[in-house]
């Protein structure tokens, strides 16, 4: 994985630095609905990591957000791609969007992952069982063993909220647990590998977006429920000494409001 994730960082880099340009001329585009669009910045940054990732490995498939699918080799790995992740942000000069970048296998279980913060300049990354990090640092989930008195990372599903999120926010109301909105589902989720945030949470589970921080985020020592969720689930992670407390509430407000 050393190959692929040298070059998985460079793209990141580039990726950060194209986002970051100024965006006098970039075009926004509706997609599904007013709520879901995409700027002319999205497909360039698309469109270059998938010519790169194509280049160099050339078995491998691609998943991206913007332009689908491209089958690999059977049974290869395959990159997923979300050129910028907080379109909404972006496109409004909102300074919280991401670059984000996984490998998966066949089976859709996370390989690698990097997660770019443009605007903070930050770089996350991880391989499988080789543990996260922050701009080459080792990264470590937050200490806390209580919800009390700390953040939760959360993202409406597009527009909308999703089944149970009112009722898990009243929850972290009581407990004087902090919920924040923020914009962009890798950049939220990545939160609990550095230890900001005690827990991050969404409604519906996309490898494109999600399974790169969901590995960053474990690699760093947070707990996952669940391990590997399946595609439009939910999924919660949370620093392994608040995740009774964080699971149990999931379980009340979220998994039993779903089922």
């Amino acid at each position: 994985m050393e190959r692929e994730l040298a070059i998985a960082t460079e793209l990141a880099e580039w990726a950060a630095d194209r986002i970051r340009r100024p965006r006098a001329t970039d075009e926004v585009r509706e997609k599904a609905s007013p709520a879901d669009i995409v700027t002319d910045t999205d497909e360039a940054v698309e469109r270059h990591v998938r010519a790169v990732l194509r280049r160099e490995f050339p078995q491998y498939g691609i998943e991206g957000e913007e332009y689908g699918v491209h089958e690999g080799t059977p049974g290869a790995p395959h990159w997923v791609i979300d050129p910028v992740d907080g379109t909404t942000n972006y496109a409004h000069g909102i300074g919280w969007c991401s670059f984000s970048l996984g490998l998966a296998t066949a089976q859709g279980e996370p390989l690698l992952g990097v997660v770019a913060d443009p605007w903070r300049g930050e770089i996350f990354s991880a391989v499988k069982g080789g543990g996260a990090r922050l701009d080459g640092r080792p990264v470590h989930a937050a200490a806390h063993d209580t919800l009390t008195g700390h953040a939760f990372l959360t993202e409406w599903a597009a527009h909308a909220h999703w089944p149970g999120i009112d009722d898990l926010m009243r929850e972290l109301a009581a407990r004087h647990c902090t919920v924040r909105i923020m914009g962009s589902t890798a950049l939220s989720l990545v939160q609990v590998a550095a230890g900001r945030a005690v827990a991050a949470a969404i409604g519906e589970f996309h490898p494109v977006d999600a399974l790169p921080p969901l590995l960053i985020a474990t690699e760093a020592g947070a707990v996952a429920v669940p391990e590997l969720p399946a595609y439009d689930t939910p999924l919660l992670l949370v620093a392994p000494r608040a995740a009774s407390e964080a699971t149990a509430l999931w379980e009340k407000s979220v998994l039993r409001r779903g089922a």
